[in-house]
């Protein structure tokens, strides 16, 4: 007679076994080397590293570019989704190409481009330095910077919801008297809500570690466009193991706290959208 646990697949134990043993390979014996390396820091040499004036600085400009480059892209990269997938036009396929560049290109690549063209004397950065905005070497620059290696991430998470909605939901409800505005609002925003919210929050999570990209056109200035991936380089490049082992640690704490926060809201949103 069969039983219930026959239905799982084949090999599930050899599977759960080696997921579990490769996760704690490349994930937690790591984190937990980098908790004990910390746990040998002094309270007070932790404490003072950890709440200094500079890694104060650089906290708050890597946690809050990343924040408005994951706005922006949820923003932007869902009106870029909404195009490729329900209009035709030529350079279609260029277009759906260049979104995943920032996936293949280097970030160092990535940086260098962005510099050129973001510089006062840049395509870009030239018109908007004589208005008054300077994008490179600034707080902006690095916002500017986390949007593009991060804009993928939202389209692509998009796309698929897309593809599955049919337009003729949305010709069906015009036919009944339903506005352009109500058909979103109704029927297509909380569908699209779910996906657009996790390719937000895979944004938030690459622009919290980007590095390559942002040393470029950033700068580096101490407490105004250092992020906190470079103080940690910096750290070691001093050969204080114990500084960059106490930032990193702090940050790495930091993150999973917003990330778990945003992965809270958007299951609560997705809850309530289904309810609806």
């Amino acid at each position: 007679m069969r039983t219930a646990h026959q239905g799982v697949l084949p090999g599930f134990g050899l599977a759960m076994g080696f997921t579990l043993s490769y996760l704690g390979l490349i994930v937690v014996i790591p984190l937990v080397a980098l908790l004990c390396k910390a746990l040998a820091i002094s309270p007070g040499r932790l404490v003072q590293t950890v709440f200094s004036a500079r890694a104060l600085a650089a906290y708050r400009l890597s946690l809050g570019a990343a924040l408005v480059g994951a706005s922006i892209n949820a923003v932007c990269g869902l009106l870029l989704a909404w195009v490729l997938q329900r209009y035709a036009f030529p350079g279609k396929r260029l277009i759906d190409g260049l979104v995943d560049l920032p996936f293949a290109l280097p970030t160092a690549v990535a940086g260098v481009a962005l510099t050129s063209v973001y510089a006062a004397n840049g395509w870009v950065g030239g018109p908007l330095s004589r208005l008054g905005i300077d994008v490179a070497y600034t707080p902006l620059g690095v916002i500017a910077a986390l949007t593009f290696v991060g804009l993928p991430f939202v389209v692509r998470t998009v796309q698929p919801v897309l593809r599955e909605l049919p337009p003729e939901i949305e010709e069906a409800a015009a036919s009944m008297g339903a506005g352009r505005l109500q058909v979103f609002q109704r029927l297509i925003l909380p569908e699209l809500l779910p996906a657009v919210a996790t390719g937000f929050t895979l944004a938030l999570a690459r622009g919290l570690g980007e590095y390559g990209s942002v040393i470029f056109i950033a700068g580096n200035m101490p407490g105004r466009t250092e992020i906190t991936p470079l103080l940690i380089m910096i750290k070691l490049e001093e050969y204080d193991y114990e500084g960059a082992t106490a930032i990193a640690l702090f940050f790495l704490v930091a993150s999973f706290a917003i990330l778990l926060l945003v992965n809270v809201f958007s299951l609560r949103g997705e809850h309530r959208s289904q309810r609806g």
